[in-house]
């Protein structure tokens, strides 16, 4: 045996046993039948039959890193939560996604993106799971898998209708300021680093005091925010459908990481009863001019995993990851998303999910969890039940985060969000449009709009989608009508 052959190791099994060989299967003969005592080749196969776990029903395509968020402001007069107290450096995961496309779509659909994050602290893991845009499509839980279906594939010929997207916007009209976000210039961001992410969500804020707050996050590109047009778009899907993956991992290769610079709006718990819309309504943003922007800190990306499938693949973010000074807010499709986020992974990679290397907390875990498919970590318990007499552990009673900390004495109703004095499904739509878009961002809105018109939708839903955008702004929505008419003669 020569010194360089020794240098390479023995192929083993998954039990660290040699095997024979890499090529060969174990036959009678050189033409004769493979032997089922070939155990290798029968855990070669077995294993690569099971090598995908079902992928994400929504936000299935994503790439994510490793790296580290440092807080530069001050802001623990707002939240006593470990993460974002002054000086604090905690470790942390993201992870980037595409909203309704599958595996292997490519990254340049016009389509909003995921921004989910997981923040290792001393306390337990902290999951902030938002968007790239600060407002969503609608407002109540029980409709999210109506809007997720219609963004997908139809039932008969399993492709992807603009049809089917504008028949349930157009009857949704809550939805008309997350499309103007989706057919404007962020509808396709240039790279994940060059897109903003948001919690989208309020959430609430308790400082040491016991005082609550009502925040909103905003993680600021450090790249500036920069665009794909959909014709560059649409030639990128074709040439290079992987564009954002590989972009955010060659830059952090190549030692460009990174940045995101973290501000928050944060409203007094008693501003919200009177606010002049409702302030957890998920289809509206705060204005910056009744709660301004507070710096809190900076996140870098700066590590690739060294296996996208253990790593990415398997990292399970979920809002319900909520550490001491954090706790939820009254809007309906946070609260939802309590439950859903967890359930998805139980399904997709196991009750046990938490315990793999992304999802594994970086501070001690004492949970009366245990046993179950793929469990490895032993229950760090004297007995598997509480309260018990032989020292395991206790939660007693103390100040914390109550999840019903807000008024909720009332009968239980099935209702909208009871209105505030400006509640209205167009007027932030309107408002962007007017006021927020220059004439060059409000023409290519327009052709953004127009081309995925007529891209096979149908009456009566074509009229519905004209009256939908004079409904936004009437002026936006006569130049939409003139493009998609004149283009039918």
């Amino acid at each position: 045996m020569t010194d360089a052959s020794r240098q390479v190791p023995q192929t083993t099994n998954n039990a660290g046993v040699p095997v024979e060989s890499d090529e060969h299967s174990l036959t009678v003969g050189s033409n004769g039948p493979v032997l089922l005592q070939d155990h290798y080749l029968i855990e070669k196969m077995a294993q690569f039959n099971r090598e995908r776990v079902p992928e994400r029903v929504v936000h299935a395509k994503g790439s994510g890193a490793y790296g580290i968020f440092e807080v530069t402001n001050d802001v623990s007069q707002f939240t006593k939560a470990d993460l974002f107290q002054p000086g604090r450096r905690t470790e942390m995961l993201a992870r980037f996604s595409t909203v309704a496309g599958e595996q292997g779509s490519p990254d340049t659909w016009r389509d909003p993106r995921g921004f989910a994050l997981k923040f290792y602290t001393e306390h337990g893991n902290y999951d902030m799971v938002g968007n790239n845009t600060p407002i969503f499509f609608v407002r109540d839980p029980i409709k999210f898998q109506d809007f997720i279906r219609s963004q997908k594939r139809t039932l008969d010929s399993a492709v992807r209708d603009h049809d089917m997207q504008w028949d349930f916007w157009t009857l949704s009209p809550e939805s008309a300021h997350m499309v103007t976000w989706l057919m404007g210039d962020r509808g396709i961001p240039k790279t994940y680093r060059n897109m903003n992410g948001y919690s989208s969500h309020t959430y609430m804020w308790i400082n040491a005091g016991g005082e609550k707050f009502w925040v909103k996050y905003h993680f600021k590109t450090d790249q500036g925010i920069d665009f794909l047009t959909q014709d560059e778009a649409d030639e990128l899907a074709g040439s290079d459908g992987d564009l954002h993956r590989r972009d955010l991992f060659e830059s952090i290769k190549r030692g460009d990481h990174p940045s995101w610079t973290l501000k928050v709006q944060v409203m007094p718990f008693d501003d919200a009863p009177d606010y002049r819309f409702n302030p957890f309504d998920l289809t509206k943003v705060w204005p910056h001019g009744d709660y301004p922007l507070i710096d809190v800190g900076r996140m870098t990306l700066n590590k690739n995993p060294e296996d996208f499938f253990v790593h990415i693949e398997q990292a399970a973010f979920e809002p319900s990851n909520m550490v001491p000074g954090i706790g939820p807010s009254p809007d309906k499709m946070l609260l939802g998303r309590l439950f859903s986020y967890p359930d998805t992974h139980r399904y997709r990679i196991g009750p046990n999910y938490a315990q793999l290397p992304p999802n594994r907390a970086h501070s001690a875990v004492n949970s009366y969890a245990k046993d179950g498919p793929m469990r490895y970590e032993p229950a760090n318990i004297a007995r598997p039940y509480a309260p018990n007499s032989y020292g395991g552990p206790s939660a007693p009673v103390q100040e914390s985060v109550d999840p019903a900390g807000w008024q909720t004495a009332g009968e239980m109703v099935r209702e909208a969000y009871k209105p505030h004095r400006e509640d209205d499904d167009f007027g932030q739509a309107g408002t962007q449009v007017r006021q927020v878009l220059d004439d060059a961002a409000r023409e290519r809105l327009v052709s953004n709009i127009s081309g995925h018109l007529l891209d096979g939708v149908s009456r009566p839903v074509l009229d519905r989608a004209l009256q939908y955008w004079r409904n936004v702004d009437k002026a936006l929505g006569d130049k939409v009508a003139a493009r998609v008419n004149g283009a039918g003669k």
